[in-house]
Order: structure tokens, then C-alpha cells, then sequence
């Protein structure tokens, strides 16, 4: 991260409108995003998913594709045209805001014809078990990008540029996944399900040189095209960890310039973010899941969670450097792959926890901060309509404390199960200090030091009207509400 006090936006929820219309928004935010303190944007995949316009940008189908070509029912994507991608980029940029473009390398689907190919199936559960012979299946590996017509690139793709499907067009109702004749999965993945190389869709082959090759070329291609400042790189858990690396410094190398990547590795497990960590040589931040998961089971728990345990078997506990940190995100939201929600009256805790710390690249998501609004059914089968708050006022004082008070030393005051604290202590160019301090039960109280004697303190949240005096060696005591959290800065 290179923005002292730095802060990420994720500009998107999954269920953000299908109209067109996100690219123009960036444009028109950008510059009151900037004033606010928001310091990069990472934005939804720009290329054209099989779903066409309607596609969140996960289902991959044409990379080379941001909303020019008609292709899938569509020219543009989801969220706008190849132009006003590009401008919507440029304007940000002007505000001072670095764009992270969305990448997903795991998986192409909506191929536009099928193949005969070789293949042997193999459990679902664990991939390591075939559950049958190799046989003639007939996949739907073949992408022909008809209306591109070749611009940009010509290559097409074919059954040996991937390694497994889960879709016979021979034998629809078997629950398998195909690892096609003379593959075999990459070892340096996630083990869960004996190997978690395959996720969904045709799944890329990072042994074949063809597709190494083409992707390095649409990195050089992409960033010739959109000028992005970095990338956050999606499902890296089921996709060889050396490749990132290699990716991104071929790309770096043509762009004669430090990008910024951040991957996706949702694992609970921090020693799995370690060993990914490890192998990528510290070139490639992720983001906190064990962090996220901690802040969901402390908002489910109310006061039977111990707060002063928030952080541990976290990222940036361990890897503070290397930690982007967040509350939410579009796979963890309501009725969404991942959901493990964030309780509306745990949020502003856990959002002071990443906006205030001097540990961490804090990521805020769409929805906290602008509210959202949708149905869909959940996995019972049921329809369910719901409503995420927007949590905005206390955000933008968040942010505005960030840039003016959190810095310097950090005094931790987690000393107790249900009420915690914090002060930074500032430094020559931001003198003043903060305090924080919050409670998941009933009022809380902390005596903690700020650095600065017989100064008076307020509560920039509102929730305690009275101030705070510290004495000759600056310590006082600093209050909060019930299940809510205070911040102090000088009155």
C-alpha cells in the first residue's frame, strides 16, 4: 500500500442494478470519494461474463471484451461500455484515487461450442478419487468469440487449454468433475477437497503454455487499454500461487511501473494464507478472512464473545504489512456463496477496528457504506427480501478521523472480554491523538493514556455528550454506550 493512511473501497455489492450505469457513477463520486478519504477503488470485472448484461463479472466468458463487442445478448456489461470504463478510470485518477481492476483467472463459461474430449470423473467431494473409467464426454470448451471477429487477439480456446469441466453433455444428470485425458490438477492450491484446483466452469490450465501466454498478453493489452494502478486477483486459493507472481511481474515489467495486487484467498485458515504468502514472496497482499469471520461470530455471540480476542489467528496479526482488511464483501452478503453477515450493530465496531489501527489496508464495502437494497431466494428455496443498512454518517466520520488523527504510536487497551480500547498517540505533522474505545454489553469505561496532559476530549460519534479531561500525565477516562463503540479526539 502506498498511501500513508490509505483506504480501499470495493465499489460494488453483487446486487448492484443491471442498467449500465456503475461506470458513469465512479465517474461522477470520484471526486467527493476522494474528499472523503478514499484512497483506491477496487471495481467489479469490467469483461463480458457469460450472463452478458446482466453478468456480476464472475462467469467469464471474453476477457478481451469491456463493453465493446456484441456478444452474450449484449455490447455493454453489466456496468457500462468499454468507454466509460476507461473515462470513469481517468477521471478517478484525476481526483487522486488508483483503480484496482477485478481478475479472474480460474475459469471461462458460455463457451460457444462443444467438444469430444477424454476424460475420467472424479468425486466432487474429493478430487483425488476417480469414480469411474476414462470415457468420451462431450464439454462445452470450445470459445470462438464470434463477435470480436479476432480484434485484439486471435486465439481461440479449446479443450487442451483446459484441464477439468463438470458438465457432460452425454451424461447430464452425474455429478462429477472431469479432469480431461493427460491433465493433471496444480499441487501449490488449496487442499480442500483433496485439491481445490477446480472451482466452476471450464478450468484454466497454468501448465500449458498457450494459456500462460495469453494471459500475460492481456495484462499488457488491459493495462495499455484502461492504464489501471493495480488488480485484485480473484479465487487465487484454486489457481497455481507461482503464477500471480510471475503474472504480475511480466506485467510490471511492461507497465515500467509498481502495480498494486491484492489476492482472494477465502480461508479461514491463517497458515494457509501464510503458505500462499510464502510462495508468492510477499508480492501479492490478501484479504483478512479470518479477520471477516471473527467479526461475524463476534456480532452473532453479542456479549458472549471475549472482544480482546478479536484479532487473533488473523492476517494482520501476523502479516500486518501484507493484511487488506474488511468487514464484508459481495461473496459474504446475504443470500450470497459465502454468507457469514456482519450484524448491523456489530459493523461500526468492526469498521472502527479496521479504519482507526495503524495495522492493516482497510477495505469498505458498497453496501455498508451506501445501504443496498434486494431480493433473491436463499439456498432453502425460499425468496428472501433484504435490506443492508447504510452505516455512511459514522463512516464519513471514520475516515475523516483516519486522515487527520490515527497515526503515531498505538497504546492497545484489550484488557478486558467486553469492553476494549485503543489511543494513537500522533505524531509531528498530526500532534493531536485519538482514543478509541467500544463495548459488545452493557456502557464501558477505559483509563487509558493519549500522550497529551490536562487536554480536553469528544465523542466525534455523538453517543456521549460529555467531554473527557486528561490529567498532568495524560491518561482519562474514556467512555461508550452499550454495544457501540466512541472515538475521542480534542475538543
Amino acid at each position: 500500500m502506498s498511501d500513508r493512511n490509505g483506504v480501499m473501497m470495493q465499489y460494488f455489492h453483487w446486487y448492484m442494478p443491471d442498467d449500465g450505469s456503475l461506470w458513469n457513477q465512479v465517474a461522477e463520486k470520484a471526486e467527493e470519494l476522494a474528499k472523503i478519504g478514499i484512497t483506491s477503488l477496487w471495481l467489479p470485472p469490467a469483461y463480458k461474463g457469460t450472463g452478458g448484461g446482466m453478468d456480476v463479472g464472475y462467469g467469464i466468458y471474453d476477457l478481451f471484451d469491456l463493453g465493446e463487442f456484441d456478444q452474450k445478448g449484449s455490447v455493454r456489461t453489466k456496468y457500462g461500455t468499454k468507454d466509460e470504463y476507461v473515462r470513469a478510470i481517468q477521471v478517478a485518477q484525476k481526483a487522486g484515487i488508483s483503480i484496482y481492476a477485478d481478475v479472474v483467472f480460474n475459469h471461462k463459461l458460455g463457451a460457444d461450442r462443444a467438444e469430444e474430449v477424454e476424460a475420467i470423473p472424479l468425486n466432487t467431494e474429493d478430487r483425488n478419487q476417480p469414480i469411474g473409467e476414462y470415457q468420451t464426454i462431450k464439454a462445452w470448451t470450445h470459445f470462438t468469440f464470434e463477435g470480436r471477429k479476432g480484434k485484439y487477439s486471435t486465439m481461440e480456446w479449446h479443450w487442451w487449454h483446459f484441464d477439468a469441466i463438470d458438465y457432460n453433455v452425454y451424461n447430464e444428470s452425474e455429478n462429477a468433475i472431469y479432469l480431461l485425458k493427460g491433465k493433471s490438477f496444480d499441487t501449490d492450491v488449496d487442499l480442500e477437497k483433496g485439491n481445490f484446483d477446480y472451482l466452476m466452469g471450464c478450468d484454466l490450465d497454468m501448465q500449458n503454455s498457450e494459456v500462460k501466454g495469453e494471459l500475460k498478453y492481456w495484462g499488457e493489452w488491459n493495462y495499455d487499454t484502461t492504464n489501471v494502478d493495480g488488480f485484485r486477483f480473484d479465487a487465487v486459493k484454486h489457481v497455481s500461487a507461482g503464477f500471480f507472481q510471475e503474472w504480475l511481474e511480466h506485467v510490471r515489467h511492461h507497465a515500467k511501473r509498481d502495480l498494486y495486487a491484492v489476492g482472494e484467498y477465502w480461508s479461514y485458515e491463517v497458515e494457509a494464507l501464510n503458505n500462499f504468502i510464502a510462495v508468492t514472496e510477499g508480492k501479492v497482499d490478501l484479504f483478512d478472512a479470518p479477520l471477516h469471520l471473527n467479526f461475524h461470530l463476534a456480532s452473532q455471540a453479542g456479549e458472549n464473545y471475549n472482544l480482546s480476542t478479536i484479532f487473533d489467528n488473523t492476517l494482520v496479526q501476523v502479516q500486518p504489512t501484507l493484511a487488506v482488511t474488511l468487514v464484508d464483501n459481495h461473496d459474504s452478503q446475504p443470500l450470497q456463496s459465502l454468507e457469514s453477515i456482519v450484524e448491523a450493530w456489530f459493523k461500526p465496531l468492526a469498521y472502527a477496528l479496521i479504519l482507526l489501527r495503524r495495522e492493516g489496508y482497510p477495505c469498505l464495502f458498497y453496501a455498508d457504506y451506501y445501504g443496498a437494497h434486494y431480493k433473491d431466494w436463499g439456498k432453502d428455496g425460499n425468496e428472501y427480501e433484504i435490506w443492508i443498512e447504510s452505516h455512511q454518517w459514522l463512516l464519513d466520520k471514520f475516515l475523516s478521523v483516519r486522515q487527520t488523527y490515527a497515526y503515531g504510536d498505538q497504546i492497545d487497551y484489550f484488557d478486558h472480554p467486553n469492553t476494549i480500547g485503543w489511543t494513537r498517540l500522533g505524531d509531528e505533522e498530526h500532534p493531536d491523538g485519538m482514543a478509541v474505545v467500544m463495548s459488545n454489553s452493557e456502557e464501558g469505561r477505559k483509563w487509558m493514556n493519549i500522550g497529551h496532559p490536562n487536554s480536553t476530549y469528544i465523542d466525534i460519534t455523538e453517543h456521549i455528550e460529555e467531554s473527557v479531561n486528561t490529567n498532568d500525565e495524560g491518561w482519562g477516562e474514556f467512555r461508550c454506550t452499550g454495544g457501540s463503540v466512541s472515538v475521542w479526539i480534542k475538543s
